[in-house]
């Protein structure tokens, strides 16, 4: 069992893994080592998400996930095959971990008076500045 957060638990025999050869660090094992590992999260068919949860992914994850409501997580940064998978794993937990947070609504605040008065008289000070520039008057 993977825990992402306190309430929700996914099984491992829910994810599945596909290897490929890397780019990357290896030397001539690159060409010969299948060491990149894709992790995939049906989101769709998950039994572990409620719908609440199955849509917030969806919403926020939209990118990483395909039309077939597949979550895609990429690790390639290790030589070991081994390796890749715990960064893959970890960073499946986070991304959803991250997605199902939910963002506390912002409360909006209202500009200080001395700050206003601060940015009036900038304009005011600038809208001189400006008026200088013309050119000088003629003297008759």
């Amino acid at each position: 069992m993977i825990e992402v957060t306190p309430e929700l638990s996914i099984p491992e025999s829910e994810l599945r893994f596909t290897t490929s050869r890397s780019s990357g660090p290896g030397g001539q094992n690159v060409n010969k080592v299948e060491t990149r590992v894709t992790l995939l999260f049906d989101v769709t068919g998950s039994p572990s998400l409620n719908e609440a949860q199955r849509q917030r992914l969806r919403e926020v994850l939209r990118s990483r996930i395909t039309r077939a409501g597949v979550l895609r997580v990429v690790a390639q940064v290790h030589r070991t095959q081994a390796a890749n998978q715990r960064t893959a794993v970890e960073r499946f937990v986070e991304l959803v971990r991250d997605a199902l947070a939910e963002i506390p609504p912002r409360v909006p605040t209202s500009l200080p008076r001395a700050a206003r008065r601060r940015r009036l008289e900038a304009k005011r000070r600038q809208g001189r500045l400006k008026q200088q520039r013309g050119r000088p008057p003629v003297d008759e």
